[in-house]
């Protein structure tokens, strides 16, 4: 049985395959297309939502993982879709390389982290994938296509975020830069303060992003910015914060709100007690990305830049005014707008804010509480993030939704990359003997 990360999503009867070569792709493709199967391609599972939910076949590429190519002439790398996003990062680093941004996760597959629009944080830094600058599909009849601005650029556009809706990805090409070190700066603010000054700091350095403690005024923040220092020694003071606090520590604290939930608020300002200002220096691929062994599930949305701090602040009143065993952090961070058709940054400049419930904690009436908040100010989902929105209301909040729509049909007319949760979250009707 399939399952993703936190166990929210499974797929109990699907068939679970991990190929190690295009032939055996393609052989495997063209036997599900004749079984009349739905076929997702499944990387960490590190979505939240039900895009790989399906009683057909479950691709992995696990086994088909690596840099194929660096071309240091045009600055890109040829990566096979399963690799890992810290493989990439160690790889291209020995190669005095490195991706300009990442997510705080880097266990996702390098296919389904674009796929889903995972993001880091910087004003001027945009998605993980709009550092493609081409791809390679596999359709279900086993034929490869090729998508970058020269060549096949709808697709390109479309499909760079895609939701596995439009083929395999079997390769992307990825923009690289010279290897750099980061310094990370960790802070302690006041919640008000905090929002007054974020605009002004989200410009000043290069990352920025802050999490809020529910239940408190506390703020932890971290600032990110390049550095020639040279790297921190791995000390007892990054182990007692990064490991020891963020994990273990943290981790039976949630245990302890989910056994007693009266006591969330409590917890909730014992843990602010814990933050302490802090710094120290790492490669990029290092540090952009933490250790995350506490599960939990997850909904997040993208709202115009300039009216991120009133959504939170109107996040914030509602859960004062709930009673929620609620004492996991909200996350605030900012991203570049781009014009890939499904990214939740299309057009604009965003911030995200990511909500959470410790794993096997009522969610919904929260999640719903902030989405509905969220959508007031424009909001967009993540993808890969718990959202209960159709197709009715995606249509009028992604101004490329009909055309994501058309290439779909064009790449896949039979449906066989989708499963009963797409269809519905793309407004197709449900027939006799289609994929599922």
């Amino acid at each position: 049985m399939w399952s993703n990360w936190s166990g929210y999503v499974s797929s109990p009867n699907a068939t679970v395959s991990t190929p190690a070569s295009f032939p055996e792709l393609a052989s495997l493709l063209r036997q599900a297309a004749r079984g009349n199967k739905a076929v997702r391609v499944v990387g960490a599972g590190h979505s939240f939502s039900p895009l790989l939910q399906t009683d057909g076949l479950i691709l992995s590429l696990d086994k088909m993982q690596g840099v194929a190519e660096i071309d240091r002439a045009t600055g890109t790398a040829r990566v096979r879709a399963g690799t890992r996003l810290s493989a990439i990062g160690s790889a291209l680093a020995a190669e005095g390389l490195a991706m300009e941004n990442l997510g705080d996760i880097n266990v996702q597959s390098i296919a389904g982290a674009t796929s889903t629009g995972t993001h880091g944080t910087g004003i001027l830094l945009g998605n993980v994938a709009t550092q493609i600058a081409s791809m390679k599909f596999m359709t279900a009849e086993g034929t490869e296509v090729q998508a970058s601005p020269g060549e096949n650029p709808d697709l390109f556009e479309g499909g760079r975020i895609g939701l596995g809706a439009l083929g395999v990805i079997t390769e992307i090409g990825l923009k690289v830069v010279p290897a750099f070190r980061l310094k990370l700066e960790r802070g302690k603010m006041n919640f008000d303060e905090c929002l007054a000054r974020a605009a002004s700091l989200a410009k000043r350095h290069r990352s920025f992003e802050l999490f809020w403690l529910p239940h408190t005024d506390s703020v932890l923040t971290k600032v990110w910015n390049v550095t020639e220092e040279p790297i921190t020694p791995t000390g007892l003071k990054r182990y007692v914060t990064e490991d020891l606090l963020e994990n273990f520590l943290f981790g039976l604290i949630c245990r302890l709100s989910k056994w007693a939930p009266s006591s969330c608020p409590s917890l909730s300002r014992l843990c602010a007690a814990f933050i302490s200002p802090g710094q120290h220096v790492e490669a990029s691929h290092l540090m952009l990305s933490t250790v995350r062994r506490v599960r939990f599930n997850e909904a997040e949305w993208s709202v115009p830049a300039e009216r991120g701090a009133d959504a939170l602040r109107e996040i914030r009143a509602f859960i004062e005014r709930k009673s929620f065993p609620l004492m996991f952090p909200l996350e605030y961070r900012w991203v570049r707008g781009d014009n890939i058709w499904l990214s939740p940054n299309y057009g604009r400049d965003s911030v995200h804010i990511s909500v959470h419930q410790y794993r096997g904690m009522p969610y919904e009436q929260y999640f719903d509480g902030v989405q509905a908040i969220c959508l007031n100010h424009g909001g967009r989902p993540h993808w890969g993030k718990v959202h209960s929105l159709a197709a009715k209301d995606l249509a009028g909040i992604y101004p490329r939704w009909d055309d994501f729509l058309a290439l779909r049909e064009r790449m896949d007319p039979k449906g066989r990359f989708l499963t009963p949760y797409l269809r519905s979250l793309f407004g197709l009707h449900s027939a006799r003997n289609q994929p599922g």
